[in-house]
């Protein structure tokens, strides 16, 4: 049976251009989408647009990952963030904005900036496809797409009026063509003090790079100017559940064995959360 069109996916059809040859629109017709040339991509059962071509750099998140990133969020423990970032979307936009959330994950992140603008609308990009079927359920104005966020998005010419990048790959190049240019790009990063104890404590887990933020201005710089930025820190209590959770959704769940996480007690009551969130305007 084909798979019907989600309403959130029919909001931001104009939004989408096919992969393939670049220019076409994509119109819905029988559980898929397909552009005038008549290339054709399917609608999951789950809700998001499988628009991906060819081979793929990343597969992002597997289910493990995902299912731990869903428990871990639904604590509350990286709400500030998630405020923070709403918070700036909502001084870059009003009205019937659009919003374009890369390496969207479970649409955590996305779900907040639209609850704090009531009138726009969002698109979550992402390779993870377990990820992306909880993107698709996250907010009632939120669309899913499957997509590897190094190749050039699928995605009009300043198409969006916020691009959101919360703790995911970056795309300088695309980030600025599919933004207005009145519009923000918000980037949500780690400090070298982002969960300091839990990473002293577990010599495998994935080091903040000192050198990360000097990379992230020199990639940014060509194409966009910081306009705010916002330091979120806060100290937040971490059961030993919650811990488990918080190190098997990240990338260091793929350096350490379940082993490394049992012994002696080494996981942290309490970690550090520290962020700085970025509005950049386009160049």
């Amino acid at each position: 049976m084909p798979v019907s069109l989600p309403p959130a996916l029919e909001l931001s059809l104009d939004l989408l251009r096919c992969p393939t040859c670049r220019t076409g629109r994509l119109c819905p017709g029988r559980g898929a989408l397909r552009c005038p040339v008549g290339h054709t991509f399917d609608i999951a059962r789950h809700g998001y647009a499988g628009l991906c071509t060819g081979a793929r750099a990343t597969s992002g998140d597997d289910a493990a990952m995902v299912r731990a990133r869903n428990r871990f969020l639904s604590t509350g423990a990286y709400a500030p963030i998630r405020t923070a970032g709403a918070c700036l979307a909502a001084d870059a936009a009003s009205g019937a904005a659009t919003v374009v959330d890369v390496g969207c994950g479970t649409g955590y992140y996305l779900a907040g900036v639209l609850d704090r603008l009531p009138g726009a609308r969002g698109l979550g990009l992402d390779a993870s496809v377990r990820a992306l079927r909880a993107a698709a359920r996250a907010h009632d104005r939120a669309a899913a797409v499957a997509w590897d966020v190094f190749r050039p998005f699928p995605l009009a010419d300043g198409a969006a009026d916020v691009v959101l990048d919360v703790f995911a790959p970056r795309n300088p190049a695309e980030f600025h063509r599919v933004l207005r240019p009145t519009g923000r790009l918000i980037v949500v990063r780690p400090t070298g003090r982002h969960l300091a104890e839990l990473r002293d404590r577990l010599p495998a887990a994935v080091t903040v790079d000192p050198a990360k933020e000097q990379r992230l201005h020199r990639a940014l710089d060509p194409f966009f100017e910081g306009t705010v930025t916002e330091e979120v820190e806060y100290a937040v209590p971490l059961p030993a559940a919650d811990a488990l959770d918080l190190v098997a959704m990240t990338p260091s769940a793929r350096h350490m064995t379940r082993a490394d996480l049992d012994g002696g007690g080494l996981l942290p009551d309490e970690v550090t959360v520290s962020v700085l969130a970025t509005a950049y305007r386009p160049r």
